[in-house]
């Protein structure tokens, strides 16, 4: 019989519905774990459940009867594949769940930056309208998006649903070439073009070891239409300090981020002090957690469970 261990269920809304799978096991699951928790928690643990929870090779070694860790997400950074690879344990993960939320969530932010929406609202609460003595007022700049150029990084599904509503607002859209790369073909613009002529930049790429640290200065200093910048991706992409400054010297007009390169984000960060002020906005890692979303994700996982236990595993990360 499976022993199957959730160790982190307050990843999910309490709303969300984890069905128990049709099959006999024991199912146990924690709200939250700490690396410390592992060895007691996943003692004689078959399956495990894992959002964000570091499994390393230190904890990993002391379970031996382990045979499949399911991530509860698309990103699996969380788990040393490679071990799992030499041992014989299979990761899965999670996919296509959050082709709409995740681009609807982007486009949030983009309308909220080319419109200063954040600006406007706190200066209607602070009274300016009323200070205005007229039917409008116009203290910050407002942008349509049609006609303007979206350079987005990542080719992925989650770039291609963003490209789609980019188009239906009219917007000239761009798949940034890899960085350094050449000869992807003609549906890619190279990197630095999209640097130089975006009016909007939209990350949407994995954090792998040639994508960390993506953007810095040396970038910013590249973008001569003072984009907005979104990343809805991983923390990690962009290098925070270096975005600070980029926003100080005026080489963007604003950022948002629904991500940081810790999470959540220590209160003396950059982030957080980014997060202050008006041309920056930071969500807490939410673009993917619509209702329909996150149903999405458990109703999935739960089946890549029960596919593994009948011998067929699906969406196993390689």
């Amino acid at each position: 019989m499976h022993s199957i261990v959730f160790l982190d269920r307050a990843t999910l809304a309490p709303g969300v519905r984890v069905r128990r799978p049709a099959f006999e096991h024991r199912w146990t699951e924690f709200e939250r774990s700490e690396p410390a928790d592992l060895p007691e928690r996943l003692a004689g643990a078959t399956i495990v459940i894992d959002n964000k929870v570091a499994l390393r090779r230190e904890a990993l070694r002391q379970l031996p009867e382990l045979k499949l860790v399911a991530v509860a997400a698309t990103g699996t950074d969380c788990v040393d594949k490679d071990w799992c690879r030499e041992h014989g344990i299979v990761v899965s993960n999670v996919r296509g769940y959050a082709s709409h939320t995740v681009p609807e969530h982007v486009f949030g932010l983009i309308l909220a930056l080319r419109r200063n929406l954040c600006a406007y609202r706190d200066e209607v609460r602070r009274g300016a309208w009323q200070a205005a003595r007229q039917f409008c007022f116009f203290s910050h700049p407002i942008q349509d998006l049609h006609g303007s150029n979206l350079g987005i990084i990542g080719e992925g599904a989650l770039g291609q649903g963003v490209a789609q509503l980019a188009r239906a607002f009219g917007m000239n859209v761009m798949f940034a070439a890899h960085k350094g790369k050449t000869g992807l073909g003609p549906l890619y613009t190279p990197f630095d073009e999209v640097l130089e002529t975006a009016d909007v930049i939209s990350l949407h790429c994995p954090l792998l070891p040639e994508t960390r640290a993506l953007l810095g200065m040396a970038e910013f200093r590249r973008m001569r239409r003072r984009p907005v910048l979104v990343n809805a991706s991983r923390g990690g992409l962009v290098v925070e300090e270096d975005l600070e400054r980029a926003l100080d010297e005026g080489l963007l007009s604003g950022a948002a981020f629904d991500v940081a390169t810790a999470e959540p984000p220590p209160a003396d960060s950059t982030i957080m002090r980014l997060a202050a002020r008006p041309d920056f906005i930071l969500t807490p890692h939410i673009a993917w957690a619509s209702a329909q979303a996150q149903q999405a994700l458990a109703d999935q996982l739960v089946e890549n469970i029960e596919c593994f236990a009948r011998g067929t595993p699906v969406n196993v990360v390689r």
